[in-house]
């Protein structure tokens, strides 16, 4: 008797279908979970809380300024490699003395940032 040849393993469509249908539920679950994590959280994204950036501008490649909303106050802070130091304490919707409330905008912010370096130099 000669021996039959080994045939490969036949995968057949309903094999295919059935594995993109389980991929499908895997996704689906997915997609729910992070909507429903999303709606449980307030709609807030995770590790927010209520600090809120509302401003920055770059110093250098490595050095920036910040303007922080933390509850009812604004801080601005300046950022260092390996250092975080609190530069100035406002209260919130309130600016300088003489200096208008800078709006949430970069551009603003180093604006209002470099009227008030300009006077702490002259004073």
């Amino acid at each position: 008797m000669a021996a039959e040849p080994a045939s490969a393993p036949v995968v057949s469509f309903g094999t295919y279908v059935q594995a993109a249908l389980a991929l499908g539920l895997i996704v689906a679950l997915l997609i729910g979970s992070a909507w429903l994590a999303r709606k449980v959280s307030g709609g807030k994204g995770f590790g927010q809380g209520h600090m809120k950036v509302i401003g920055g501008v770059a110093l250098g490649p490595r050095e920036r300024i910040v303007l922080l909303e933390i509850g009812e106050e604004w801080l601005v802070v300046g950022i260092v490699p390996g250092q975080i130091r609190t530069l100035h304490r406002l209260a919130k919707g309130h600016g300088l003395p003489g200096d208008e409330v800078p709006q949430p905008a970069g551009a603003a912010f180093s604006d209002w940032l470099q009227r008030v370096s300009e006077k702490r130099k002259h004073d």
